[in-house]
């Protein structure tokens, strides 16, 4: 690549960002005007998913992209860094976005609207984005809070004691959450002098020649952990889902669910697989059961205990839930599990030093997580739509007081029985081969002799058992059988089931058209396991300024 063309192509790494900004900006000058600021909001988005596309295939075809804001250079200046993995993170929120902001225009009321949803929404979005791209660990912390403050309002946006009591304890536990990613950035920085990723991964590969000592690095990143496992809702830091789900607008739910939990996600396979792993104690942990000196060594038991404990939590809650909006939740704590479950099998696989080679193993791990986050991220959004349009149409979402919308809206119970069929994993749709891969990846570590794969496939079996419970539950209590009595809301309805309808699609069009998103996902996959790459990029001899 020419220094001219790098010196254009880079400047396409903050277009998805910019892009949402403007739209925030632009949605809160036009609050007056509703028409007006909800046709700049639908432009924003479609223009946010034409850059993010436009982002992903320059990176597909040219290799990784970094951006410099103000032309300073790395590791002192802001980095931002496009590479597979944070383009297909940023494709799965462009993807999901763009069908919930659609519904947002039919669903949430004028009022709501023109005063603060689509400027938040917008926010949100840049919070996100700016999450998947940044190369520096205190950018991420503010990015973290970029996407957090909306959010803490859209928990309590309509305002009742229950959307309040959900709200403080939302915000609550982020800000504790955020204090401790706070202090442990801080010790990182006094540690090891850096907080750039590239450079952090490069000092730790030799930490002697950079007077770091790793043990305290392995305990700061262990409360980041902490904190990356509380915005992924991961057990035991899963019990503000549930109220927060409960409480937000339904198409809040679906992007809390389908995309901001996947920051957290992302935030583990970054910082754990392509920073931290090149990490290690000399002499070893010197903990129970724990071989080896490597950050995974430690970190991968934690995930695969934490995966167990979500597939089991989340499967009796959401079995024994009796409205739509709690067995969705609940299962989004059961689902996060089966995403991080290979993450946990192959932490501890191979050798993970920089510049050692990549294994298939490894490589299956990632995409086994990548994969299903992709199938959670539309399904899961899917479903929580869903429920927001029964309750346009029904009045409720109580199972006991539901029934027979297979009879009176065959369309949308069509779109719930495609999302359920997706998160059970049945073919040809999206969730099929995201389960796929996770069983196959436990199939291949156990054939490998590595310790735990034969707890991850039974894990996983009872998981994905619960997963058949409660869904076919829902289906027989709140589509099957009797007529619900509807609240007729005309054309606003018709737009909610067009668009779970147009979003059931995609569910079916993932799968179908499989081989493209597979190798999608293993280029990501093979970026967030390459450090030296990823180290290259950034290095400020060779990175390209504005």
């Amino acid at each position: 690549m020419s220094a001219d063309l790098a010196v254009s192509t880079s400047h396409v790494v903050v277009a998805p960002m910019l892009a949402a900004l403007a739209t925030a900006v632009a949605t809160l000058a036009t609050r007056r005007y509703g028409d007006v600021q909800r046709v700049l909001s639908l432009l924003g988005i479609g223009a946010y998913g034409a850059f993010v596309v436009l982002l992903t295939g320059t990176v597909l075809s040219g290799g990784t992209l970094t951006y410099q804001l103000s032309a300073w250079p790395a590791p002192f200046g802001i980095t931002l860094v496009a590479d597979a993995l944070a383009v297909f993170m940023l494709s799965l929120a462009a993807l999901v976005t763009v069908a919930i902001l659609a519904y947002s225009v039919a669903y949430v009321g004028d009022q709501g609207q023109r005063v603060s949803y689509h400027p938040l929404f917008h926010f949100m979005l840049l919070g996100v984005s700016g999450s998947f791209l940044t190369g520096d660990v205190f950018n991420l912390f503010v990015w973290f809070e970029v996407m957090l403050m909306p959010s803490y309002v859209f928990v309590v946006f309509y305002s009742g004691p229950r959307h309040t009591a959900a709200a403080l304890q939302y915000t609550v536990l982020n800000l504790v959450g955020s204090a401790l990613m706070l202090v442990a950035i801080g010790g990182l920085y006094a540690t090891t002098g850096t907080l750039n990723m590239a450079d952090l991964a490069r000092r730790l590969a030799d930490p002697a020649a950079f007077g770091i000592d790793p043990a305290p690095v392995l305990g700061l990143s262990a409360i980041l952990f902490i904190v990356f496992a509380l915005k992924a809702g991961i057990v035991p830091f899963q019990f503000w889902v549930p109220p927060a789900y409960r409480a937000a607008p339904a198409p809040i739910s679906a992007f809390l669910a389908g995309v901001t939990k996947k920051v957290g996600v992302y935030a583990i396979v970054r910082l754990y697989f392509t920073v931290f792993a090149v990490g290690a104690v000399e002499g070893g942990l010197g903990l129970p059961g724990l071989s080896g000196g490597s950050f995974l060594a430690f970190f991968g038991p934690v995930l695969f205990l934490m995966a167990l404990a979500s597939m089991l939590v989340g499967g009796i809650g959401a079995v024994s839930r009796d409205n739509l909006d709690d067995v969705f939740a609940y299962s989004s704590i059961g689902q996060v599990g089966f995403i991080v479950l290979p993450l946990g099998v192959v932490a501890t696989v191979g050798d993970h030093s920089l510049g050692a080679p990549v294994t298939d193993l490894q490589v299956l791990g990632i995409v086994a997580a990548l994969v299903y986050s992709l199938n959670h991220a539309v399904a899961k959004s899917l479903l929580f739509m869903v429920s927001g349009a029964v309750h346009d149409i029904a009045g409720t979402i109580e199972l006991d007081r539901l029934g027979g919308i297979t009879t009176r809206y065959p369309v949308l119970a069509g779109s719930f029985f495609v999302g359920s069929l997706a998160l059970i994993g049945i073919p040809p749709l999206s969730g099929f081969f995201g389960k796929l891969l996770v069983f196959d990846t436990g199939g291949r570590a156990l054939a490998a002799g590595a310790p735990g794969a034969g707890l991850a496939l039974a894990g996983a079996l009872v998981g994905a058992i619960f997963t058949i419970a409660y869904l076919s539950r829902t289906w027989t209590k709140a589509f099957w059988g009797g007529v619900t009595p509807v609240v007729e809301n005309g054309t606003r309805s018709v737009v909610l089931v067009a668009v779970v309808a147009a979003l059931a699609l995609v569910v079916v069009a993932i799968g179908i058209g499989f081989d493209p998103v597979y190798s999608f996902a293993e280029s990501a996959a093979e970026a967030a396991l390459d450090t030296e790459a990823y180290v290259d990029a950034v290095d400020p001899e060779v990175v390209t300024h504005e």
